[in-house]
């Protein structure tokens, strides 16, 4: 777990400071330089430069400042929307329970990443986002990947509460006439917490996945602003040429989602 925590807590940090690195090297990553294409590392560019002669460490950098922030963003929606639907579930019973979970079970049926790909090839002009943003496109990859990653999340916090609502001081508490909300909030979401934490943390290196997927594809965040799956994307045709360009930008997705991996795994040992 703490191998998780610092390879998550480097990336962060990395891309907080992508501003004071461009400042420092003095280069601007999102502006090419054709005098300067395929450069290898060098005190100025210390991971070299890409295809317009761009340095690759800022683009890296800002690429992570985009990947992280989308990833985290739809992890966090899509815990919360699960964690509602879950409990609401679980708390309400009866006929409540049965039409969220097999509303759950048939988005858990669909083919997620056709769909996704279709939804984000979708106009963003036709739900008023502009065209060919960054932030709009981060906002509106975010909100697909939470729309279908709430799912597990809800089976898992429903699963959970069932349990907790089964045990003996749950039963009396409410025997005691206690409210029910008091019930839900000192009894069963503390029991909440590690599920829902090792759920966040496997969603966001999920939806880090799906989003580079996307802007492989070139469905995503589109360029010129950097994310690792368009860095890819440019890449891919030069990875003889210029290996290193797809080297890095692949390196950071890898450990982004091993750190999510063994964060989880380890709150998961220590339950």
């Amino acid at each position: 777990m703490r191998l998780g925590l610092a390879l998550l807590a480097m990336l962060v940090l990395t891309a907080l400071a992508a501003p004071l690195a461009s400042a420092w090297l003095g280069h601007d990553p999102f502006l090419p330089d054709l005098f300067m294409r395929f450069e290898p590392p060098s005190a100025t560019h210390p991971l070299g430069t890409d295809e317009l002669g761009r340095d690759m460490l800022l683009r890296l950098l800002h690429g992570a400042r985009v990947s992280l922030a989308v990833g985290v963003a739809a992890a966090l929606a899509a815990t919360f929307i699960g964690t509602a639907i879950g409990l609401l579930a679980a708390w309400r019973g009866g006929a409540i329970d049965a039409l969220l979970m097999r509303f759950a079970d048939g988005l858990l049926a669909l083919p997620a990443l056709p769909l996704l790909v279709i939804l984000a090839a979708l106009d963003p002009g036709v739900v008023g986002l502009p065209r060919g943003e960054a932030a709009s496109d981060m906002i509106r990859i975010a909100v697909l990947l939470a729309a279908f990653g709430w799912v597990g999340v809800a089976r898992l916090v429903r699963a959970t509460a069932l349990s907790v609502l089964a045990r003996d001081f749950v039963r009396a508490a409410r025997a005691m006439g206690v409210p029910e909300t008091r019930v839900l909030l000192r009894h069963v979401m503390p029991q909440l917490a590690a599920p829902t934490a090792i759920a966040t943390a496997l969603a966001v290196g999920g939806a880090v996945l799906a989003e580079s997927v996307l802007s492989f594809l070139g469905l995503g965040i589109a360029p010129p602003s950097p994310s690792w799956g368009n860095m890819l994307a440019n890449a891919q045709e030069l990875v003889f040429q210029a290996p290193l360009a797809a080297l890095w930008p692949g390196l950071a997705i890898l450990l982004t989602v091993l750190g999510c991996n063994l964060v989880a795994d380890g709150v998961a040992r220590r339950r």
